[in-house]
């Protein structure tokens, strides 16, 4: 699933490209892409044809587009990219995708198309509600600012994972904790930070810590800086081009492999129904 440093790619992007053009058409072609919608497909297309889109937001993983219409009503178009979700801006006489769920006409004669292979993402429409003097969409007001938010306050987040007695990998995964940091950059924080992902939070210092924060914030600086980390066609940019950051990658996807910092081989454990990839020198578990 893209991390924050994909979405971030892929926000820039549409930014780019839809704000301050009209939607004038909305099809949908596959009913799983809006499952998440309630009303359906007939009420998505409604009412937002004829909105301008008038920003293109983030906070950590999520995604949303806001769309006003000419009495200043706003709704956000909450997107979830899944495991193989893609927003792609096309000329309209491109050819169809060959999984293409969703089709957006807009009035700069370009098309915005949801094209997504697993059909594990979608899109919804949800009211914008104020957040610490923010307009997040309300089914992303529970989530926690991420490293890469100016707002983002690394001591308070210090103070509640020190107040966790769980593995500090778990707790990077929590997005209501800290947003943005899923399996890949987790494991390259970690290693940059010679923690074992199964160490307990509340045995680790606010040092190493805050250590571990800017960490992950500088790993995903970098990603971003490469267009993210692409380990196959499935994640793309705007214009459907793949991140390179998987060449820069230290720890994850690299079992077997000498550590790049003191050449010991690289383990791999099952954790939360996926991989942890982390040197067993550098890395022992305290």
């Amino acid at each position: 699933m893209p991390e924050l440093p994909e979405v971030e790619v892929v926000r820039r992007g549409l930014e780019r490209h839809l704000v301050g053009a009209s939607i004038n058409s909305l099809d949908v072609l596959h009913p799983r892409a809006v499952r998440r919608h309630l009303p359906g497909a007939a009420d998505l297309g409604a009412q937002l044809t004829g909105r301008v889109v008038t920003q293109a937001q983030r906070r950590g993983k999520y995604l949303w587009l806001v769309a006003t219409d000419g009495d200043d009503d706003a709704l956000a178009i909450v997107v979830h990219l899944g495991m193989s979700g893609q927003m792609l801006v096309q000329p309209c006489d491109a050819p169809a995708e060959k999984h293409l769920r969703i089709q957006v006409g807009l009035s700069s004669g370009l098309q915005l198309r949801f094209v997504d292979q697993r059909t594990f993402g979608g899109w919804a429409l949800a009211s914008l509600v104020d957040v610490e003097g923010e307009q997040v969409p309300d089914s992303v007001a529970h989530i926690a600012r991420d490293p890469l938010d100016p707002r983002f306050d690394a001591d308070a987040v210090v103070t509640r994972l020190r107040g966790k007695h769980t593995e500090i990998k778990r707790a990077l995964l929590d997005q209501t904790v800290v947003s943005g940091i899923g399996n890949i950059y987790a494991d390259e924080a970690l290693w940059r930070s010679k923690i074992h992902g199964n160490s307990s939070c509340d045995r680790l210092s606010r040092e190493s810590l805050h250590g571990l924060l800017r960490n992950a914030t500088d790993v995903m600086t970098s990603a971003l800086g490469q267009g993210g980390t692409s380990f196959d066609a499935l994640y793309v940019n705007v214009n459907g081009e793949s991140g390179y950051f998987e060449r820069s990658l230290n720890a994850y996807g690299r079992e077997g492999e000498p550590c790049e910092r003191c050449g010991t081989a690289m383990s791999r454990i099952k954790f939360m129904n996926r991989s942890s990839f982390f040197c067993p020198k550098c890395q022992r578990r305290r």
